[in-house]
């Protein structure tokens, strides 16, 4: 575990590179076709509203995705957009379709996310009830079931999904930018052999966040019942940013158990998903995921020295 005085960071995989989110600064380094890398910054909006419900628990997780969906939309579409124009200057060959790029955004992406939980939240209700209502009794075998289905559509939707070129790659940018936080949190100097050291897996990971709704949801919906299956649906709905509040609670929660023996495996669930969201990144792919986190820390030290005023 990170020790205390070390500044937590948080970051993202997106087309052909990584993004960092800083205390004052975000940025993003993207690979292009002539092998240099270009970047992209954007100072982090502070809303004072924002600063005062963070300190609520449940609440904060709820805040934190808005904020970082705010701070984060820009970044996703100047990488898209880049790879976008990269292939259209040559020709479109290997072009991949519009669709698929949109789906590869979507699985990194915090506004597809909420559309996609809402999504992945309600089709599960209404298989479970319409597939298995006349055998499995209502409550918490029905909850049950409603999360195995969750589960099987969401380890079905990913999977798939890496099957496709482009998606292989953002699974091996997700790797890299995960092996940069856990070697910075290890104090190592950030050199592409050192960080190829650490592990492509680590217990803040977003995948772990996506695996923990399910979890948590099928407990919180326990304590409620429902008449008629439209009840149940409105229900979901309405609870559905308390599981999302709790979740992110249950992720930092099992994040800072991760190095006490028998108490680190609360974490595994969201380890074993990200076997599928994330790949062994080749040297030039972790080469960007350093360049990234790099100049996303000396953004944030010259916004402390008062040095930048405005940037990107």
């Amino acid at each position: 575990m990170a020790e205390q005085n070390i500044p937590v960071y948080g970051g993202q995989a997106v087309i052909e590179g990584v993004m960092f989110g800083g205390k004052k600064v975000t940025v993003t380094a993207i690979r292009k076709k002539n092998q240099e890398i270009e970047y992209f910054e954007s100072p982090r909006t502070q809303y004072s509203w924002a600063t005062k419900l963070k300190k609520i628990p449940v609440v904060r997780g709820i805040v934190g995705l808005i904020e970082a969906s705010a701070n984060g939309a820009k970044h996703l579409n100047f990488a898209t957009e880049q790879y976008g124009k990269e292939h259209e200057e040559e020709g479109g060959k290997n072009e991949p379709s519009r669709l698929t790029m949109i789906l590869g955004v979507a699985v990194v992406g915090i506004l597809s996310f909420l559309f996609g939980k809402l999504v992945f939240t309600l089709v599960p209700v209404f298989l479970a009830e319409g597939l298995l209502g006349k055998w499995v009794p209502d409550g918490i075998p029905q909850n049950l079931a409603e999360g195995v289905i969750k589960i099987i559509l969401l380890l079905g939707y990913i999977s798939l999904l890496a099957r496709t070129p482009l998606m292989k790659r953002l699974f091996q940018y997700h790797g890299a930018e995960h092996k940069v936080i856990n070697a910075f949190e290890a104090g190592v100097e950030l050199t592409v052999a050192n960080v190829q050291k650490f592990s492509t897996l680590h217990y803040r990971c977003g995948s772990s966040f996506l695996i923990f709704t399910v979890l948590v949801g099928v407990v919180v919906y326990s304590f409620f019942t429902y008449e008629t299956l439209w009840e149940r649906v409105l229900q979901r709905i309405v609870l559905l940013p308390v599981v999302i509040g709790l979740s992110y609670e249950v992720l930092q929660w099992t994040n800072s158990l991760r190095d006490i023996p028998v108490l680190r495996y609360l974490g595994y669930p969201g380890l074993w998903l990200q076997k599928i969201t994330t790949r062994e990144p080749e040297d030039h792919q972790v080469e960007v995921a350093i360049a990234a986190f790099q100049k996303m820390r000396e953004r944030d030290r010259s916004f402390d020295e008062g040095q930048v005023a405005s940037i990107g």
